[in-house]
């Protein structure tokens, strides 16, 4: 097993946001709000277009209270 490439990493996370966000009942719009960012970023994560900064990346960990590797899909993960 390599090491994944960007489009998996960004699959994984996309993923793994949608599933975080609808399971809470969050609308894009109040994410995106709360981690002061765009509607439209939101969106493109949500479609593995791009990641989020590393600084978005925990801001959305710790708004969901999971573990980043959670969201990344690294590591041993914490069930969802």
């Amino acid at each position: 097993m390599g090491v994944p490439t960007k489009k998996q990493r960004s699959e994984v996370f996309a993923t793994k946001l949608r599933v975080l966000r609808a399971e809470r009942d969050v609308t894009q719009k109040q994410l995106a709000d709360a981690i002061g960012t765009s509607e439209q970023s939101i969106v493109n994560w949500e479609k593995g277009d791009n990641l989020p900064s590393f600084e978005k990346a925990c801001l959305l960990a710790d708004y969901f209270d999971v573990p980043l590797d959670n969201m990344t899909g690294r590591g041993h993960v914490v069930p969802d």
